[in-house]
């Protein structure tokens, strides 16, 4: 079985983008490499910020040295990409930037449960800030994705009220991808082996599916 480790944040747009992407890609050559195994892996884009986050265009401007002119239209692009594979992004609904961690202990959860209920979750959550521009952040959002994953509403619960529950599995997988290389997002990585970096067509992640697949075989 092929394994993919997908290692992004929740508030990257790049990360919604890449993940549609591979799965068109996975689409186009699943006969071809046969069972996948797609695991989401965290990584916080600020693991520094408030809970209270902040202004997106203060913080894009202060992070890149980018005008507020030359992020809108970095924003109309990333929408038109994502739209382009099928993930309603919309912009112009993400008005802050938010802490990510209580998202990664939930989706460390949802992994535990099982591989389709994390990779729902992980959809959730891309769409209520991508598209809804959702705090992911807020428990009652987080609560919201669990059950639109269909995920038992009551160890969601408890998973979100607890902030000891998964931190130190949270902490120590992001520390292990940084060791490996990993400081960008996002990042596919291909039976452990294999890095696609960013978020490419679906014909470059189709591509390197192919050649993992083949290598695996010889």
């Amino acid at each position: 079985m092929m394994q993919i480790d997908f290692v992004s944040d929740i508030v990257c747009p790049w990360c919604a983008i890449g993940l549609a992407s591979l799965e068109q890609a996975l689409a186009q050559v699943g006969p071809e490499i046969g069972a996948v195994s797609l695991r989401f892996q965290p990584f916080e884009l600020n693991p520094q910020m408030p809970p209270e986050g902040e202004e997106i265009t203060q913080h894009l401007s202060r992070k890149y040295g980018r005008s507020r002119e030359e992020l809108a239209g970095a924003a109309q692009m990333i929408q038109q990409r994502a739209e382009g594979l099928g993930f309603p992004m919309r912009t112009a609904n993400r008005t802050r930037i938010w802490n990510t961690f209580d998202g990664h202990r939930l989706l460390h959860w949802a992994g535990t449960v099982g591989e389709a209920e994390q990779k729902a979750l992980k959809q959730a959550l891309l769409l209520a800030y991508h598209r809804d521009g959702l705090n992911p952040a807020d428990p009652a959002v987080l609560r919201a994705a669990a059950a639109e994953a269909g995920l038992d509403a009551a160890e969601a619960a408890a998973v979100i009220d607890d902030p000891q529950r998964y931190a130190a599995e949270v902490r120590q997988e992001q520390a292990l991808w940084q060791q490996a290389g990993i400081h960008s997002v996002p990042a596919v990585v291909i039976n452990r082996q294999y890095l696609v970096s960013g978020g490419q067509p679906p014909e470059v992640f189709a591509q390197a599916l192919r050649q993992a697949a083949g290598a695996a075989a010889a």
